[in-house]
């Protein structure tokens, strides 16, 4: 069994599948917690839950945390503070599909700062894989209709979803200057910290200018779960996915948010699949088979 949770594959799966679920109870809960107040308190508890774990790291890497800090730094701006600060401020504004559309796009530009960058290059193997996972993606947001993306309205909730998708196309890249040998709980944790304390500021702002989340047992628990599932986990297996197999490969698992996003519906929704979200998820899977083959 853990031999088969080791497999970064299924990492990066689950990593998108508790992402997807971020994205829809970020959507869900715009109305009740501000969003730098909600990016700060997932992350409070995502720090909790880290810290007990990371402690007891520090004392035999310390050398190692000392010598990475400026890459752990720009994790911790990117990963931790950036991508979910910039999405749940691009939900407050745009739509879930919009939203899906646009996440849709940070494997491409992943790749193209990749090669714009670090001269890394695909195979024409590999580059016919990602267009056609990115058309599976494009298919389910479009609901299998041209007409439906020429309609999409871009607004200010798109450009912060924009940013979003650069940030976290800049994270995964950065995630190869890691500090090698770096404990991984110990690396997220200094992350988190970073991340924290990056958005106490951002947050305090939020309430000092008549932001009020509305605090109930609903509330609390979701960010809980925001904290500890799409937080933690999703993290752990993100990073060690891209280690594993690349910068490039692990993006392209982002695709499968829109593939999540429709049994997450049908599941918790009780919306009936069409066959456009059939033949969306067929291309996505061919075309991660595809990018995956050697």
């Amino acid at each position: 069994m853990l031999q088969r949770l080791a497999n970064p594959y299924l990492l990066l799966t689950l990593a998108a599948l508790f992402w997807s679920s971020n994205m829809v109870i970020g959507r869900a809960i715009r109305g009740d917690i501000p969003p730098f107040t909600l990016a700060f308190g997932r992350w409070v508890v995502a720090g909790l839950i880290v810290l007990p774990l990371a402690l007891p790291q520090v004392k035999a890497q310390w050398p190692q945390l000392k010598a990475g800090w400026r890459p752990l730094l720009i994790l911790g701006l990117l990963g931790i503070a950036g991508y979910n600060t910039f999405a749940y401020l691009g939900l407050q504004h745009t739509t879930a599909t919009n939203a899906a559309l646009l996440n849709a796009f940070v494997p491409i530009a992943t790749i193209a700062i990749s090669w714009a960058f670090l001269g890394k290059r695909l195979k024409p193997l590999e580059a016919a894989g990602v267009l056609i996972s990115l058309g599976g993606a494009l298919t389910i947001v479009a609901r299998g209709e041209l007409q439906v993306l020429a309609r999409l309205d871009l607004n200010i909730g798109d450009l912060w979803m924009l940013l979003a998708v650069l940030d976290w196309a800049l994270y995964t890249i950065a995630l190869a200057w890691r500090p090698a040998g770096l404990h991984s709980m110990l690396m997220l944790g200094a992350t988190i910290g970073i991340g924290i304390a990056a958005l106490a500021p951002a947050c305090a702002w939020e309430l000092a200018h008549g932001a009020r989340p509305n605090v109930s047992p609903g509330t609390l628990a979701t960010v809980a779960y925001l904290g500890i599932v799409p937080g933690v986990f999703s993290y752990i297996f993100y990073n060690r996915g891209v280690v594993e197999v690349g910068a490039n490969r692990a993006s392209l698992f982002i695709h499968l948010m829109p593939v999540f996003g429709t049994l997450l519906s049908s599941l918790f929704l009780g919306e009936v699949a069409q066959a456009y979200h059939y033949l969306g998820i067929a291309l996505i899977f061919g075309g991660i088979g595809l990018t995956m083959a050697r």
